[in-house]
């Protein structure tokens, strides 16, 4: 508890960082509010963005890296901590602008490799998930148990993962040339999430077996 409690501090600390520069950038390429089609960013702004969303994940790895002891262990605090760290980002967002209005409301999500748009309860939903893997994981550690995902559990992973990319990636045209956003694939959201809960159990299910055998 001791850990997940610095995890938290730390998640909190840095959503507000995070949109406190979020808050700048609007304030100076959407100064009526925020809304597609996407505004045309200066490159030097374009690189300074890409370089803060990479630190970011590293900082999140770091943190991990520091608290864990083996691999899935620091895995579970990293999906922990990002999860903490992308809800509380949008509770920052929602102090300081208003913004969201509802979880439906769309946002760009990520740059790299392409951006990512989708609404808003698309990563709050994702991030939820993350927390909940997270402590599971945790939770088999401290219950003796060492996590043991199977194949299979990968192979859903994997297809969840890209199911869920395809549905931020896919719409181009108002990621990359300014245009309005298609309708939001929710299919391919419920899809990968499926996915992901299946592997989970699974996961759960070959730790325990193995384990106990």
């Amino acid at each position: 508890m001791r850990k997940i409690f610095w995890i938290l501090v730390f998640s909190i600390a840095m959503a507000l960082v995070e949109a406190a520069v979020v808050a700048y950038l609007r304030a100076l390429y959407y100064p009526e509010g925020f809304a597609f089609p996407l505004e045309l960013i200066t490159v030097r702004h374009f690189i300074v963005e890409l370089g803060r969303e990479a630190a970011t994940i590293f900082m999140l790895l770091s943190v991990a890296a520091l608290i864990g002891k083996r691999f899935w262990e620091k895995f579970a605090y990293f999906v922990i901590c990002f999860g903490f760290w992308d809800i509380f980002y949008y509770l920052w967002l929602k102090l300081a602008l208003g913004w969201p209005s509802s979880l439906l409301d769309w946002d760009i999500l990520f740059l790299i490799p392409l951006p990512w748009i989708g609404p808003v309860i698309a990563p709050v939903s994702i991030a939820i998930m993350m927390i909940l893997a997270g402590l599971l994981i945790i939770a088999l550690y401290k219950r003796g148990y060492d996590f043991r995902p199977s194949f299979l559990t990968w192979v859903l992973t994997i297809i969840g993962t890209l199911t869920i990319l395809y549905s931020f990636m896919r719409d181009t045209g108002a990621g990359l040339h300014q245009q309005m956003p298609l309708p939001y694939r929710y299919d391919l959201l419920i899809a990968g999430e499926i996915l992901y809960v299946l592997a989970l159990f699974l996961a759960w299910r070959n730790t325990v077996h193995k384990s106990g055998s």
